[in-house]
């Protein structure tokens, strides 16, 4: 077997195009380009609106599996899709998030593809990009830092110091700023209270950021934000404090998509990043439908498994922007197979059919989870070496049992053209109006009943159970009219249930939700179920030991 290049060899020696030049294959004139550099640069909001009449091309979501650490490839195959797209005819563009800094120096890496189906400039998506994440971590800031001052001289609206619900942020894994005590030091630092970080993905803000339509929007939703709650429980709003105007500026050219390519010079749109486990996981809405503009065919992706990222990107991405997905890709890998049936990670490079079938239970339940919401799909098999025929086949013939297709994919390998069948594939069912895309639940459902009908349709599990001050709070924002909003569950992504150790296709488990949290400007109501953090926690060798500059200066160890 060749030397297989590490994934930054790869991007380092990627022939890029001129960035104005990707912009010109999709009709984006070089005046509506801001560069940043060379290879990356923002879309206008003049040329945005200007297409807003253009007929919409064909949305594909790329899903897959729960994941797990032998690593399914989702991003890899989102990128080699789009580059599949394109290289049987079809005029495609790739809509994906940014990456944040957390996990980058922590444990799960890029967001940038892998192998011969990546996205560059790498080193940059991966690292401080356009930026847009520091604007989004400075707005939140901002918005804290007003609250504290406000108090501070004098608290003309009120705020009880003891229900301040909004928490700062940072872009970095930091388990010691999980909870704390502000504004210690004596009268000239104001008064003190509880607070804590959150991870800046986590951010109401970048929620927002990727739910707006345009800066009108954007700036009213800024305005929405619950900040805190006076003592008689009546909200205090961003707005009252004044603070939407300064906010949208901070977020003005950060609320402009990123274009960027692949390694075949195909366009990609890069913008926002709310995780999947603790937000809805989605690439922004102004990204996506500005593509569906320029393009026969968008290829996006929702983080982490079915039962996250797709079950968002449906029940509140689509719902909120009016999206109809024409087909969906549910990505798994021989090796998750085989972990979801029980072997150890270090034993994965050893063929094992039994262990292939018993861990495909998992894949088929993400299978019938697609079916709910009416959506056509086919299984893509994210090609490792070591698979064998026979495991591949044991795949296979599972999926057809399910009544679908599962059809190996070797993109990371080879490019577009390790994917021409799946490209093939997805245009059938995209073209046939298969399609009956329906979200899971309707907005008049009480939330609670929201909440459930999740747990027992997607999880499979008996029921969420709650306290009664966690139902008391539903049903108060019920009374206050926001008992249309839909629910974005904060759940680990390694299982269906609350239990990450807890693989495959569990049943009949409870899920046990721990805390509630109102989004208003976003408009959702997140739902924190289980042991699941807002701040994460650097692993004991964090991946940031083993990034460095070489003697040429360099990025190494970054993927």
């Amino acid at each position: 077997m060749a030397e297989v290049k590490s994934d930054i060899e790869i991007a380092r020696a990627a022939n890029k195009k001129q960035i104005q030049e990707i912009g010109q294959k999709i009709g984006i004139p070089t005046e509506h380009l801001l560069p940043y550099g060379h290879d990356k640069a923002k879309i206008s909001a003049e040329f945005i609106k200007s297409v807003k009449g253009n007929k919409d091309g064909k949305l594909i979501l790329v899903t897959a599996i729960n994941p797990t650490p032998a690593g399914e490839g989702k991003t890899t195959t989102t990128v080699g899709l789009g580059d599949g797209l394109n290289r049987i005819g079809k005029k495609a563009i790739v809509c994906i998030r940014e990456a944040s800094l957390g996990p980058n120096f922590g444990v799960k890496g890029g967001a940038a593809g892998g192998g011969y189906a990546q996205v560059v400039p790498m080193e940059d998506m991966n690292l401080h990009f356009t930026g847009d994440f520091h604007a989004i971590t400075t707005a939140h800031n901002l918005l804290s830092a007003l609250i504290d001052n406000h108090i501070y001289w004098g608290n003309e609206l009120g705020i009880d110091t003891r229900r301040v619900v909004w928490r700062r942020v940072m872009d970095m894994n930091d388990r010691a700023l999980r909870e704390m005590i502000c504004s210690l030091g004596g009268v000239a630092n104001g008064f003190p209270r509880e607070g804590g970080f959150d991870i800046t993905v986590a951010s109401e803000v970048m929620a927002i950021l990727c739910l707006s339509t345009d800066l009108k929007d954007l700036e009213k939703r800024l305005g929405d934000i619950i900040v805190a709650y006076r003592r008689d429980k009546s909200p205090v709003y961003a707005r009252d404090l004044k603070a939407d105007g300064a906010m949208a500026v901070l977020l003005k050219d950060a609320m402009q998509p990123n274009l960027v390519q692949t390694l075949e010079n195909n366009p990609a749109f890069v913008h926002g990043g709310p995780f999947a486990n603790i937000a809805h996981g989605c690439n922004s809405v102004v990204a996506t439908t500005t593509a569906l503009k320029l393009a026969d065919y968008v290829v996006t992706e929702a983080g982490f498994g079915a039962d996250l990222g797709a079950e968002k990107f449906f029940d509140i991405k689509c719902r909120k922007a009016g999206l109809k997905p024409a087909a969906a890709v549910i990505v798994a890998t021989v090796r998750a197979m085989k972990m979801n049936g029980g072997v150890k990670k270090e034993d994965l490079g050893k063929e094992n059919i039994e262990a292939v079938k018993k861990g495909c239970a998992n894949l088929g339940r993400h299978i019938e989870n697609i079916r709910q919401f009416g959506v056509p799909a086919v299984v893509a098999i994210n090609h490792f070496y070591s698979d064998t025929d026979a495991e591949i086949q044991a795949m296979k013939d599972y999926v057809a049992s399910m009544g679908e297709e599962a059809i190996l994919c070797k993109h990371w390998a080879k490019g577009s053209a390790g994917i021409e069948e799946l490209a093939n594939k997805v245009v059938a069912l995209a073209e046939s109006g298969a399609s009956q895309f329906a979200p899971l639940y309707p907005d008049a459902m009480p939330l609670f009943e929201k909440i459930n009908t999740i747990v027992q349709r997607i999880y499979r599990g008996s029921e969420a159970i709650a306290d009664k001050s966690v139902r008391d709070q539903l049903h108060a924002w019920e009374q206050a009219g926001y008992g249309n909003l839909p629910v974005c569950m904060a759940k680990t992504q390694y299982s269906f249930s609350t239990d990450p150790n807890l693989r495959g296709a569990p049943t009949g488990h409870t899920v046990p939700v721990r805390e509630v949290r109102l989004s208003a400007g976003a408009g959702f109501v997140v739902i924190i179920c289980g042991e699941v953090m807002t701040m994460p926690g650097l692993p004991k060798a964090p991946s940031s030991e083993k990034i460095f500059l070489n003697e040429a200066g360099q990025i190494e160890g970054l993927f």
